[in-house]
């Protein structure tokens, strides 16, 4: 089986245009049981959700901008369907360039301390709003903790590098219930570059060598590699952890320490393994991936059919692992507290 050897029904699509779909589930059934939806089947084969935007009174939220320059790049005009492989961007800065080496690296530093800073800020915020409650009823407060090396805390809208949390909305949805989706783009408008990620939380307990590859990297360098289901639409992708090595080219970074890559960047990825940069365990592979348009991924927020959360790095490169990433949706529910700890403890909902 050739991992890479995507049969997409209608190929004019790109799979970017495809919606996540719901197999052996009622359309129906699956969405929307409060909230009005409209399904179609696509000529593409696959079911389209659309959610009607349902109005609700939003909770206050910490927000907090940050401000950068835009890296402009002129090296090409970047083919849009990434989950094919054609479309990574390359990195065409001189090797030799310590200056550009010493920018990246500061960069770096500055994305995780961004992150982290952020995280610090709303725990802040929630340990003030405890000690005003307990203050008013007369307890005594109870110290505030640290951070932490893992750490999750909801956010207002998605971004890259932000995982999309199931609730308790799609139990029963085979799919999607349960799990956890760590977004690789946020997306625009553009109906070709819509948002896109990988589930992190399904391990297939298969390794690329049971799957009899015939791609000749994946036979040999990755063939004791793990797979993962991503998502129901039809592409595969990789995640590398890259730890404090400094930016890699050819692939791009979700989150400080862990890149994405696609089939174009697979022999990239080979020399790094066989040069020593990167060993075979730093590598998970995915079956699928899911997609959508913006304005379908907001409505599916807004009617609460997922979380939005933001995870330190160290919680979502440890959930990649076959043995913990099945008890990642759990852990994450755990560390945003409040409502969301209690609905990890919740018992599944069957349709």
């Amino acid at each position: 089986m050739d991992l890479w050897a995507v049969h997409v029904k209608n190929s004019t699509q790109t799979p970017l245009l495809l919606r996540s779909s719901f197999p052996k589930k009622p359309i129906s059934s699956c969405l929307g049981r409060k909230a009005n939806s409209s399904c179609r089947v696509e000529d593409c084969g696959v079911f389209e959700i659309r959610v009607l935007r349902r109005r609700r009174a939003c909770s206050s939220s910490l927000v907090v901008r940050a401000m950068a320059k835009k890296n402009h790049d002129n090296s090409g005009n970047g083919d849009r369907s990434i989950p094919e492989g054609d479309g990574m961007k390359k990195n065409n800065s001189s090797d030799g360039n310590k200056s550009n080496d010493t920018a990246s690296n500061k960069s770096q530093r500055i994305k995780l301390d961004w992150r982290e800073f952020r995280a610090n800020l709303f725990a802040r915020e929630q340990a003030e709003k405890v000690e005003t409650d307990t203050h008013n009823e007369g307890v005594k407060p109870h110290e505030s903790k640290s951070l932490g090396l893992k750490w999750a805390h909801p956010i207002p809208v998605p971004e890259t590098g932000c995982v999309l949390v199931a609730t308790e909305k799609l139990d029963g949805v085979r799919t999607f219930e349960r799990t956890v989706v760590l977004l690789l783009r946020s997306g625009t408008r553009h109906p070709q570059e819509g948002p896109f990620g990988v589930v992190i939380n399904r391990p297939l307990h298969k390794k690329i060598k049971h799957m009899k590859p015939t791609n000749l990297d994946l036979a040999t360098t990755f063939s004791d590699c793990s797979l993962h289901f991503g998502g129901p639409l039809e592409a595969s992708m990789f995640l590398l952890k890259t730890g404090e090595k400094p930016k890699l080219p050819g692939f791009e970074e979700v989150i400080p320490g862990l890149c994405f890559g696609a089939r174009n960047s697979l022999d990239e990825a080979a020399g790094l393994v066989k040069k020593g940069v990167l060993k075979p365990q730093d590598f998970r592979f995915f079956v699928g991936y899911a997609g959508w348009q913006l304005d379908q991924l907001r409505d599916e927020i807004e009617s609460d059919y997922w979380y939005v959360a933001a995870c330190s790095s160290n919680l979502i490169s440890g959930g990649l692992s076959d043995s913990s990433s099945e008890g990642l949706w759990e852990e994450i529910l755990q560390l945003m507290g409040g409502h969301y700890s209690e609905l990890s403890r919740k018992p599944k909902q069957d349709m």
